[in-house]
């Protein structure tokens, strides 16, 4: 499962915040926040998509880089939050 996780996370990031170019440059370990590529609005909207697309609920002390650094960690963070609520 974090595989799909994974992949609609990268497709949503792609088409929101690199305007739909994926030229490759970005891998699933690099930070999203070092790189640029989302700032503390755009936590935000990962914050609403997450829950919109996964039905995951962000609480004010689970944002922290250890979440969502990166695609892989925000895969991590989803497929836990998804574990505990099965």
């Amino acid at each position: 499962m974090p595989a799909v996780a994974e992949t609609e996370i990268r497709s949503y990031i792609v088409k929101n915040f690199l305007f739909g170019v994926d030229d490759g440059n970005l891998r699933a370990e690099d930070s999203l926040l070092e790189k640029g590529v989302i700032d503390s609005t755009g936590v935000l909207e990962v914050v609403a998509f997450l829950d919109e697309q996964f039905g995951v609920t962000v609480q004010d002390d689970e944002l922290v880089p250890a979440n969502f650094e990166s695609i892989q960690k925000l895969a991590a963070f989803v497929n836990r939050k998804r574990a505990v609520s099965a």
